[in-house]
């Protein structure tokens, strides 16, 4: 399998999948040509699924900040051009009232196939994530990262929930995309992989058997990116706030750049037991902020707060290299005034108007063009 995994390493891009909406409803609008146009200059928008939500996604640049700008960029040109069309965008991880049965699937090959290869499951997906990217040196560093950023996975759930709400109802669970998308094949946690000939063979195995086009149709929380030379982490709710998105992309960066250098000096893969992981992650999306997981080392429960806070200290002088202190700050307010699931419970509870709080997504979402 062909590799662009030759750098520069710790290039970050950035992918939000937003929700349109009608503006005088907030209900998601099958309207994703009216949204798109000619590409920007930098970055792009793309249409997903449904024709209910588009893709913005940044280039590779080379800070956080610099995506920053971009994806700021990008969120008000899509809500721009929403608002001549009488639309509007919104950013969480669920939309809170929407019904999948009334979506419309994209006219495109690839997405009608999903149709017809996973049925309802594929119908009934009506969420939306946000994925990281990150330029890497090398494809067995690549497959080592990835091993590494497993045990990390459900840490970035819980810091990221922001979809407490699906169908109208509170479910109970701060991020209610996890369990959704969990439905479709080949998600959740990656599988580990004894180095790049290993997850090559696996993904020839697959296309060889008729499973797959290529290793896109693998939709991991973390999975190798080869024709993009990145690792991709995929695991987390779309953000309504940028500076959110941006604090969780630092984390990820700082994450990956830590787990390179152990790379480089030999650290060996870590492996810990699948059942620890699993319940880790359900335990992310179940309780957020809240959960407390599972130390796979000592066998205690630690509540992610703390998690956050020592990771967050050990992180630093990685993210001062990367140019994205002042970003990875930005997990201080998520911690001190909650997350998005918190939020949006507390705009919900003080007067359970499920479009009161659409119309608060859609201000946090581009306050600019608000």
């Amino acid at each position: 399998m062909d590799h662009r995994f030759v750098g520069p390493r710790y290039t970050v891009g950035i992918e939000e999948e937003l929700m349109i909406l009608d503006a005088e409803s907030l209900d998601l609008a099958s309207a994703i040509d009216q949204i798109l146009g000619e590409e920007p200059p930098a970055g792009q928008i793309k249409p997903e699924l449904l024709e209910s939500v588009l893709e913005i996604a940044t280039s590779p640049c080379a800070t956080v900040g610099d995506a920053g700008v971009e994806l700021t960029a990008l969120r008000a040109l899509t809500a721009h051009r929403a608002a001549a069309a009488d639309l509007r965008i919104g950013a969480s991880g669920t939309h809170p009232f929407a019904r999948w049965e009334e979506q419309r699937v994209v006219s495109d090959d690839r997405y009608r196939g999903l149709i017809r290869s996973l049925g309802f499951v594929a119908r009934q997906e009506v969420v939306f994530g946000m994925h990281v990217h990150v330029g890497m040196g090398g494809a067995e560093e690549t497959v080592h990262v990835a091993n590494n950023l497993r045990p990390y996975v459900p840490l970035l759930i819980a810091l990221a929930a922001n979809s407490p709400l699906w169908r109208g109802e509170p479910t109970g669970l701060m991020s209610s995309r996890v369990p959704i998308f969990r439905a479709f094949p080949r998600v959740g946690l990656p599988p580990r992989f004894d180095g790049w000939a290993d997850f090559e063979a696996r993904v020839e195995f697959l296309m060889d058997g008729g499973i797959i086009d290529d290793y896109t149709f693998l939709w991991y929380d973390v999975r190798p990116h080869p024709r993009l030379g990145t690792i991709e982490i995929r695991a987390m709710d779309s953000q309504t706030r940028v500076e959110h998105t941006l604090a969780l992309a630092a984390l990820v960066l700082s994450l990956v750049k830590r787990l390179t250098e152990g790379f480089e000096a030999g650290a060996e893969m870590v492996d810990p037991p699948w059942e620890v992981l699993d319940e880790n992650r359900w335990l992310a999306a179940r309780h957020g902020l809240e959960a407390e997981l599972l130390d796979h080392t000592s066998g205690k429960r630690r509540g992610v707060r703390e998690m956050t806070a020592e990771l967050l200290e050990e992180l630093r002088p990685h993210a001062l290299e990367l140019r994205c202190a002042d970003q990875l700050e930005g997990l201080e307010d998520l911690l001190r005034a909650g997350n998005g699931a918190l939020r949006q419970q507390m705009v919900f509870e003080a007067n359970r108007d499920l479009r009161e709080l659409m119309g608060e997504i859609v201000e946090r979402t581009a306050p600019q063009a608000a």
